[in-house]
């Protein structure tokens, strides 16, 4: 049966926080943090085994199989008193503080004014995965996610039905076995995050909208599978889809652009939508996901696919993205698939020229954010240049004692470099790139540690008695060539970036806050879905409190402009029994029309 939203409790909605009267951890009750800095090594070294433990032992955590024991009901939002509702999609939020909370503000006013058009707050609220950065635990989605968003929105406006939130978990909510997402997200029936209740009791959910339109957000895992008790789930909600209903498949990935590369990667999909969704008559008209931080969307013959990942992490840059796709892709190994279909590339966020543009400070940005990399650089040229500089000067037995420490060093330092540039299978079109450019960028390190090592020997530094040299080189030679090497690593992301490969270390280095996303969503009366995709230029890098707010108004506000825009004309699909307009029609005040 469906689960229909009953109000809260008059004592629970006074259960909020008093105001804070400043951005002190302490009065907000979390700790606002900076950017993750993605090239940390402690954390390159995490994320890697973490990453590698969930692909080697993932069967073993994973937690959606003893989820079976939990409600299955779906859920009613159909019910509304004018036949209409609004809703919100975001996902990659949990980094810093300044670029999550400056979207979290906008998804929490009232209203956002955008073009002349008024577009109000979404009844419903979907994260689309990665809520908190860099790995899963229940400090990082306080301060990263739920104290930003409990402090955006902290009670429920009054007089307004409750908005509600559903969340969807993303490879990084998983490093954990979606421990700490279910304790926050689909613990407890009264749950709420500030002003949001939470509603779900899985890691995934159905969701059933006005107008004939249903909402399924898919769990896949790191896109490995979907495990029986959840098909059981979505089969037992698709009993209730009509054929002439409309659907919004959520799902953690875009699998449809990563199937270019690895066509296997949209099996999932594919086979959600021919076993669970096609036997019913539905029509899948939208396909919306985060995980690639931009916008971009893809148009075919009856259904749009986006991508939406621009509320809080790192950009990501667009121009690499491939004109169109064909999905499912022709070289998947799957026996029975859906027919394929081609897609258009028509519209992204940010555009081409920014998206390069922005690529060029690699240079400026990556020894910025990522201080332990370029010190960890600056070590190994170290460690490197003085047994090049000790073969350098002695020869016989001598020179043997140095070579040993030296090829260790090489090897550390083509090893690395190799490893760096992710190459993938053998049976991979992009297999020998990967190594080319790998060996390339260890062959360019190890020259300038040669260069290096060229120019101590023409230092009087050497010369001196031990430890003297090996101070002057920790203290000296190590800065200086790690500002270098750093400099040839950012010159070897933006070459290899041309080649798509290490793309996302080109942008994921640099950390830009800059150019996120959302959507805004209408169902009018005649069941017509129109979608607003809108970006904000520049987050807001200064926050001041506001103590004497409405209760259920933002804790801080904007010291800086914090303006929205429309990144494309709105996105419309006719309802049930009507032919696809496109951008026939722009909404404006509350669903109205130009």
């Amino acid at each position: 049966m469906p689960v229909v939203p009953q109000p809260r409790p008059a004592e629970a909605e006074r259960a909020v926080p008093s105001r804070p009267s400043s951005l002190d951890p302490q009065q907000l009750g979390f700790t606002p943090r900076k950017p993750i800095g993605w090239l940390a090594p402690l954390l390159l070294l995490s994320t890697g085994l973490r990453a590698l433990l969930a692909i080697l032992f993932g069967a073993y955590m994973d937690k959606r199989e003893l989820q079976n024991a939990l409600d299955d009901d779906f859920f009613d939002h159909s019910a509304t008193a004018d036949g209409e509702i609004w809703l919100d999609y975001v996902a990659d939020l949990g980094d810093g503080f300044d670029a999550t909370y400056s979207i979290a503000w906008l998804l929490a006013q009232r209203e956002l004014a955008v073009d002349g058009a008024v577009l109000p707050r979404g009844r419903l609220l979907l994260m689309g995965g990665d809520q908190v950065y860099p790995l899963a635990s229940g400090d990082g989605y306080e301060n990263r996610m739920k104290g930003p968003y409990r402090a955006a929105l902290p009670e429920a406006p009054p007089g307004e039905p409750r908005p509600t939130l559903f969340a969807l978990p993303g490879n990084h909510d998983w490093y954990d076995g979606l421990t700490a997402f279910l304790r926050l997200f689909a613990r407890r029936k009264d749950g709420h995050i500030g002003g949001w209740r939470t509603e779900q009791r899985r890691s995934y959910f159905a969701v059933k909208l006005p107008g004939n339109w249903w909402l399924f957000a898919v769990d896949e895992q790191f896109g490995a599978y979907i495990d029986d008790p959840q098909l059981l789930y979505f089969e037992r909600a698709a009993r209730q889809v009509e054929p002439d209903d409309r659907v919004i498949l959520m799902t953690p990935s875009p699998t449809w652009v990563k199937a270019e590369v690895h066509p296997e990667a949209y099996d999932a999909v594919d086979y959600f939508i021919r076993t669970i969704l096609a036997p019913t008559g539905a029509q899948v008209r939208v396909l919306v996901s985060g995980d690639l931080h931009h916008y971009a969307r893809y148009t075919g013959e009856d259904r749009e696919l986006i991508t939406c990942g621009g509320g809080g992490a790192y950009l990501l840059g667009t121009h690499k993205l491939p004109q169109r796709l064909v999905v499912p892709p022709r070289e998947s190994m799957t026996r029975n698939r859906s027919r394929s279909r081609e897609y258009d590339l028509v519209a992204r966020f940010p555009d081409v020229r920014t998206s390069r543009r922005l690529s060029w400070g690699v240079f400026h940005r990556v020894p910025r954010r990522n201080a332990g990399f370029a010190t960890m650089l600056g070590i190994i040229h170290t460690l490197t240049m003085l047994p090049m500089a000790g073969a350098a000067r002695q020869g016989g037995s001598i020179q043997r004692l140095f070579s040993i420490p030296l090829v260790l060093m090489l090897v550390l330092i083509l090893a690395g470099t190799v490893l760096f540039a992710k190459p993938p299978g053998a049976a991979s079109s992009k297999h020998a790139r990967h190594w080319i450019l790998g060996v390339t960028h260890g062959l360019a390190q190890i020259a300038l540690a040669a260069g290096g090592t060229w120019v101590w020997l023409r230092l009087p530094f050497q010369d001196w008695a031990w430890p003297g040299p090996f101070a002057i080189a920790a203290i000296l030679y190590g800065p200086v060539i790690a500002v270098a090497a750093t400099q040839l690593l950012a010159l070897y992301l933006l070459v290899a970036g041309a080649f798509d490969v290490n793309l996302n270390e080109l942008y994921a280095g640099q950390g830009i806050e800059d150019a996120k996303s959302f959507l805004r969503l209408h169902i009018d009366a005649t069941g017509t879905l129109t979608i607003h995709p809108l970006g904000v230029h520049r987050v807001c890098h200064r926050w001041a409190a506001d103590p004497d707010g409405e209760p259920h108004a933002p804790w801080l506000r904007p010291e800086q402009p914090l303006t929205v825009h429309r990144i494309e004309p709105p996105i419309v699909i006719a309802g049930p029994g009507t032919p696809h307009p496109g951008h026939a029609t722009i909404p404006t005040a509350r669903g109205g029309r130009e």
